[in-house]
């Protein structure tokens, strides 16, 4: 169950990463955010089939005895001869035929003095499994023998006497494949014990991951509950869908605390319909330095007109009060002074950017004639900071998706192959702190889990 791990690693890493050693965040409570995961699993029939294969040998049953059995005279070999095969049925059942090869040896005669022959056949061994997932995150199976196909008939050939041993080789056969349903029920049951696997993964979960050293940043994450739909049974394949619920937190600074550990894996839910795709939220930090160093770079020494006179702008920073962004820009020129512009931030998807909305506007400035200025002024300067100045997410938005869907379509770990796609990947909310922005970040996306060769 390694996928697991690596799952959550993926998919809760803060995916806008910053640029400038400077601009570290104060450490700050992130909100404490739920997501559920759906992810549907395929398990070929085939990882099944190999497993039992391996477990049982090719010499499937032996009797080298003539006088066992009230002295039947009577050897057998059974062989497995080619990869024992399951196909899925229709009701939660695997269909199971075992090709085998017998060898058998009877003796004919009376008061001690037989005569000897034998011969060398083949035949196919059918079973019935029924299958289901116990909520403890154990296999239960039920198999029951299904009869034979002869595909050749066991006879003893004695030159004139032809003896057709069918019902002793079948009496043998029936015996035998009672023992083999136990076997293959035993296999299952031992192989297919996830139990172990998940308290591993929870506890795993409950240790806060490093997800940035240069920010010092922190992710925790919290499993809830676990959601998994009916089996499904097909020709080739078992299809199910895990639902996982979450919370994340993200942390700046000291290590938060991990979890305290499991012993014993939760239960999980059967429900019967979970959807195609997840949601997900992260959180993505971008400090007022950042922010400050984007409206200088857009801002900084560009001049515009009032009353036919030049302003200037000559320094212009980005700081947060209560739930407000605010620009402070000093003008020199025909305006002199510090102008004050704040606004909600929200996320503009059609500029793809972080922009001020609900502004408000303030001057500073010791020149009285300048303040009877300050409307026409007002309104040049809050236009063009509304309409140019954004925190730019484009660029991070398409990196953040190839990224994670490339990290979706890997093979992190042998057998386990991951298959998905990230349809959306945008801010929804932006929250203030005392040293920068954070937006919280929905995705949605399809995850698929192939096993294969195990």
């Amino acid at each position: 169950m390694k996928f697991i791990k690596i799952l959550f690693i993926l998919l809760f890493i803060n995916t806008f990463g910053q640029k400038n050693n400077d601009n570290q965040l104060a450490t700050y409570d992130f909100p404490k955010i739920k997501s559920s995961i759906t992810m549907p699993v395929t398990i070929p029939l085939s990882e099944i089939s190999n497993m039992i294969n391996a477990s049982v040998k090719d010499l499937v049953y032996q009797d080298d005895s003539y006088t066992d059995n009230n002295d039947d005279q009577f050897k057998v070999k059974v062989w497995k001869t080619r990869p024992i095969r399951l196909v899925g049925g229709t009701s939660q059942n695997i269909l199971i035929e075992v090709p085998l090869k017998i060898w058998a040896e009877k003796g004919i005669g009376t008061l001690g003095v037989y005569t000897y022959q034998n011969t060398t056949f083949e035949t196919v061994m059918s079973f019935n499994t029924t299958l289901s997932f116990k909520n403890n995150w154990t296999i239960s199976t039920n198999t029951q023998p299904n009869g034979f196909k002869w595909v050749t008939k066991p006879v003893l050939d004695y030159g004139k006497i032809k003896i057709p041993i069918t019902s002793l080789v079948e009496k043998s056969l029936k015996e035998q494949q009672e023992k083999f349903c136990k076997t293959i029920d035993q296999q299952m049951a031992a192989q297919l014990n996830f139990q172990q696997y998940t308290v591993m993964a929870w506890n795993i979960f409950n240790q806060p991951f490093n997800i940035s050293e240069e920010y010092n940043t922190w992710l925790k994450v919290t499993p809830i509950t676990i959601n998994i739909t009916p089996l499904k049974f097909y020709g080739n394949q078992i299809d199910t869908n895990i639902g996982i619920d979450v919370y994340s937190e993200t942390f700046t600074g000291s290590k938060p605390a991990a979890s305290q550990p499991v012993k014993s894996a939760t239960n999980f839910n059967s429900i019967p319909v979970l959807a195609d795709q997840f949601s997900l939220q992260t959180t993505a930090n971008i400090p007022f330095t950042e922010a400050s160093a984007i409206a200088r770079k857009t801002f900084l020494g560009k001049e515009f007109d009032v009353k036919g006179s030049k302003v200037k702008v000559s320094d212009i920073r980005v700081f947060g009060i209560d739930d407000r962004i605010v620009i402070e820009a000093q003008t020199e020129g025909y305006v002199k002074g510090t102008s004050i512009i704040s606004g909600i931030p929200v996320y503009d998807e059609v500029k793809k950017k972080i922009v001020l909305s609900n502004t408000k506007f303030k001057l500073k400035t010791l020149n009285i004639l300048q303040k009877t200025a300050s409307l026409l002024f007002q309104g040049k300067i809050v236009k063009m900071i509304e309409e140019e100045y954004g925190i730019p997410t484009q660029e991070l938005e398409d990196n953040s998706k190839k990224s994670i869907e490339e990290a979706f379509n890997k093979e992190y770990y042998k057998g386990l192959k991951m298959n998905g796609k990230v349809f959306n990947l945008k801010p929804t909310k932006i929250l203030l702190s005392s040293t920068g922005i954070t937006a919280v970040i929905d995705t949605n996306a399809t995850l698929k889990l192939i096993i294969n060769g195990l």
